[in-house]
């Protein structure tokens, strides 16, 4: 099994940055592909970005591309989410997904942003943006 702990959230005004972690357990975790969601009060639960287990590429929401940057750390088992320029539309709850299957870095786009598509789940971190 492969837990996941998202950390880092709080509450910030419009136009602040904040960096959200995700520390996961596993021995393998150079090998998961790595995703964030966010989920808003009364809304579904939405594809932020994501990363590949080996290459490192990224892929990001349209909504929030050239603000976030997700990067990962594998030697402290950590995926991050640099959050820039936020505002109050970005505001919700943000968890961290892992995709523990072998060829997950082969998966097309429309697959990575499939909330389905991940079998580990954090138990989520608050962002909140005020204007």
């Amino acid at each position: 099994q492969v837990q996941l702990v998202e950390s880092g959230g709080g509450l910030v005004q419009a136009g602040d940055s904040l960096r959200l972690s995700c520390v996961a357990s596993g021995r393998t975790f150079s090998r998961y592909c790595m995703a964030w969601f966010r989920q808003a009060p009364g809304k579904e639960r939405e594809f932020v970005a994501y990363i590949t287990s080996n290459d490192g590429n990224t892929y990001y929401a349209d909504s929030v591309k050239g603000r976030f940057t997700i990067s990962k750390d594998n030697a402290k088992n950590t995926v991050y989410l640099l959050m820039n320029s936020l505002k109050p539309e970005d505001t919700a709850g943000y968890y961290c997904a892992a995709d523990s299957r072998p060829y997950c870095a082969a998966d097309s786009r429309a697959v990575r942003v499939v909330v389905s598509a991940y079998d580990y789940w954090g138990q989520g971190t608050q962002v909140t943006v005020s204007s």
